[in-house]
Order: C-alpha cells, then structure tokens, then sequence
C-alpha cells in the first residue's frame, strides 16, 4: 500500500522549535502563538497545526526539546551526581520560571504546562512517558550506587528521588522560593543522612 501525505520535514521542526523557544523564553507561556512562529519559520499554518494542533503541544514539545540534552554523570560519587543533577533540573525549572517574567520568577510557565498536561490526555501521557524516560536515569544512577555498596542495600531508589526532584518543583510551583545548587546541596544531604553506608 502506498503511503500517503508528504514526509515530515525534520529541519522544519527543528526550525520551528527554535523559534517557538525563543517566543516563550521571551514573552513566557501567554506570548507563544503558532500563528507568529509560522509566519517566523516560513512555514504553512496548516503544517504547525497537523504536528502541534494546539499552542499545549508545540509548549511540551519546546520543553522537551530543551531538556532533550540533559544528561545523568556517574562519577561513583552519589552525593555530587545527584547534587549534579539536581541542579541541571532547577537550572531547567528557573529558565520557565524567568520565561516571559521582567519583573522577576513566577511558576506562571510551568504551572501552564502541568494544566496542559491535565487538558490533552495524549500531553498527559507523552509527558508522563518523557518523565519516565528521564527518571529511569536518575533511577539507574542510585540503584548502581547501591550496588556498589554507596547506599544502604535496604534503599527504596524510587522515593529517595521523588523526595529530592518532588521538593525543587513544590518550590517553584507553591512556594515561589529559590532552587539552586545551594538548595539541592542541602536536598541531597538531607535525603542521603542514614542511607549512605559506612566504609
């Protein structure tokens, strides 16, 4: 059977991508319009909308285009790589909190993008996807830790990183403070008290 439609066009969605990240980086959530990152990208209207038919899926696409480049290094120190990661996820979460906000950081960008994923069931499950995606690394880097006698053999890997990543985004989301390598210094040494072994 012969495929129909045109091939998609992979520099396109790298253009529009671009484009579409400086908009929201910019003039935040509220400022991204697939109308303007058309006329941007020299590209159809009809082409952004077949690909992202609402402004929720070209935001969750920037998004994970942004963090499509985050990686996990295990330098067999446990305390420094999570600190490490911790800090690339704050890094990721202050550049959405400052998107759009002169006037200082507001939780308006991600805040948007969690409704977006309560709003499309198909943004709901592709983000839950890229979280797990990503989490698997995290997850991985703590388990080889335990293995090689780090942490304690006892140690539930699951919660140990939702209790550090879960706390970055209470802050941004709730309580408006700070996350940063100080803050995720004093997360890891406050999660890892009691679990690292004793050499």
């Amino acid at each position: 059977m012969v495929s129909r439609g045109r091939p998609r066009d992979m520099q396109v969605d790298e253009r529009v991508l671009r484009i579409a990240a400086a908009l929201m980086l910019e003039r935040g959530y509220a400022g991204l319009s697939i109308d303007e990152v058309a006329e941007q990208a020299g590209a159809a209207k009809t082409t952004l909308y077949r690909r992202w038919p609402t402004k929720d899926h070209l935001a969750v696409a920037v998004v994970a285009r942004l963090q499509a480049d985050d990686e996990i290094a295990d330098t067999g120190d446990i305390r420094a790589d999570l600190v490490n990661y911790l800090e690339k996820i704050a890094a990721g979460l202050n550049r959405m909190r400052a998107a759009g906000h002169r006037q200082g950081p507001s939780a308006g960008t991600v805040g948007e993008l969690v409704a977006a994923a309560a709003r499309h069931e198909d943004i709901g499950r592709l983000t839950r996807e890229q979280y797990a995606e990503r989490n698997a690394l995290a997850l991985a880097l703590i388990e080889r830790a335990r293995v090689r006698g780090e942490l304690r053999a006892d140690l539930d890997a699951e919660a140990l990183f939702d209790q550090m990543a879960g706390a970055l985004y209470y802050r941004v989301m709730i309580t408006g403070a700070p996350v940063d390598r100080a803050y995720a210094e004093r997360l890891v040494s406050s999660a890892l008290e009691g679990n690292l072994t004793c050499h």
